[in-house]
């Protein structure tokens, strides 16, 4: 078997390479967002720096640069039944040439979300905006934010990382939300980590340990999330106010009119903007936008907030396999009409899986099982000499109703419910939808028949 990595930019890494802004680190703990062969020994929620490190480390232990072909951009794949392949067109971004390569498998790992533009909606009077306005995932390398006035649109985990990064430099930090949402406060260590290496267990051991806990205790509050939401809504909102005293008006600012986690829940390492709060150095204001003035923002309630830098935190477009134009046996692919299976492969889409992580937890996670399948499915293939493969809809299947990709009640943050008309739809069935459990995949999906009816 041979195999090349394509990828558009000019390094490993995406977002810990594309993101710039002030202070970018995980949201995700690097135990579980690690991958499971190669143990975490850092702090759990890491820097991007840290991260391009263990990844390259990762790169360098397994001889797998020599795979990677960097600065290819895909532009187009085709598939033909005839001669059971794909043929990719890439063009290089340094030098424009165009590229052909032909693969019996498409792997699709290029994330969900589209790293060449962040999502900023257009508010009324932005034209008319004096001062600089930027988005995170485009932050200029020159940006001078010192002694500046700040206002920060959004309020989700790119608010949480970058207000405290930025704060102690600015003269002032608004962070402007139209609704507060979810945050876990804490430290940033891990106590059972720390008391294992006190006594010197292999790192190995530990990786998978704290690993097996981190994941228990995640499967434990997910669960309570969903059977006693007001019990844990209170929790969370108890740890904000723990931070920021009886006085600070919570309910305002930090009490989400939402179930928690049907939408991500940021943690916040060592209570980091809650503190900025507190030092009077950031603030938060819950309201709406009505318009940009030549000197800031008026709020709907007719709040006048002046800055000289307007950072738009509000979120990502979602990149949708990849943005590449799919062609089946000559016809153009439209994605929304296919279904999913297990949020890996799709109904007319032969010879092909896409790599789509958790919402609630580590992306990493599911990649790992999506690889162990993979490898499985290939070797099954070879051992039957068989060169194409499918799914499709069995029999019992026909009548099943299909839905949109995710369920609106179980989790729908915008730049999901934004590209939900370009998504697969799922069907009633569990093996027609995309799971959020990983308990239960990672004992599922290694238990799929590979000669069952829904592969063809």
């Amino acid at each position: 078997t041979t195999f090349v990595v394509l990828e558009a930019l000019d390094n490993f890494g995406g977002t810990w390479w594309t993101h710039k802004y002030p202070g970018i680190r995980s949201d995700s703990d690097l135990y579980t967002f690690g991958y499971r062969f190669k143990p975490w020994t850092s702090p759990p929620i890491a820097t991007a720096e840290e991260i391009l490190k263990y990844m390259g480390e990762v790169i360098d232990e397994n001889d797998l640069g020599k795979h990677i072909r960097y600065q290819h951009k895909i532009l187009s794949a085709k598939w033909s039944t005839a001669d059971k392949q794909w043929t990719i067109e890439a063009q290089r971004t340094d030098t424009g040439e165009k590229r052909t390569f032909t693969a019996n498998f498409l792997w699709m790992c290029q994330g969900y979300y589209r790293h060449s533009e962040g999502y900023t909606p257009e508010w009324p009077g932005m034209d008319q905006y004096e001062g600089l306005i930027v988005h995170p995932q485009s932050w200029p390398e020159d940006l001078d934010y010192k002694g500046k006035r700040v206002i920060c649109i959004g309020s989700g985990a790119t608010t949480a990382t970058v207000v405290p990064a930025i704060a102690a430099d600015c003269e002032h930090v608004t962070v402007l939300q139209r609704s507060p949402t979810y945050f876990i406060p804490g430290r940033n260590v891990n106590d059972l980590a720390d008391t294992l290496r006190e006594l010197q267990i292999d790192e190995s051991w530990i990786h998978e340990i704290v690993r097996r806990k981190i994941l228990h205790d995640q499967a434990a509050f997910t669960r309570r999330a969903f059977e006693d939401p007001e019990t844990v809504k209170r929790e969370l909102i108890g740890m904000v106010r723990a931070y920021l005293g009886p006085d600070y008006d919570v309910e305002t600012h930090f009490t989400p009119t939402y179930r928690p986690w049907r939408q991500r829940i940021a943690f916040v390492p060592d209570g980091d903007i809650f503190k900025g709060i507190n030092a009077g150095k950031a603030s938060i204001v819950t309201d709406e936008i009505e318009t940009f003035t030549p000197r800031g923002i008026r709020t709907k309630s007719g709040q006048e907030l002046e800055a000289d830098i307007v950072i738009t935190a509000t979120g990502f477009n979602m990149n949708v396999l990849g943005d590449i134009d799919f062609v089946i046996d000559g016809k153009p692919l439209v994605f929304s009409d296919t279904v999913t299976y297990r949020g890996m492969m799709f109904t007319g889409m032969p010879n092909l899986l896409w790599v789509f992580g958790y919402f609630r937890a580590s992306w990493t996670l599911r990649a790992d099982l999506m690889a162990d399948f993979v490898c499985r499915l290939l070797a099954h293939m070879e051992k039957r000499g068989a060169k194409e493969v499918q799914v499709a809809l069995r029999p019992e299947d026909k009548e099943m109703k299909l839905l949109p990709w995710i369920d609106p009640e179980n989790f729908n943050p915008g730049y999901l419910m934004r590209a939900m008309d370009k998504l697969p739809r799922r069907g009633e069935k569990p093996e027609w939808q995309h799971s959020q459990d990983y308990w239960r995949e990672k004992d599922e999906l290694p238990l799929i028949d590979l000669d069952g009816p829904e592969f063809v």
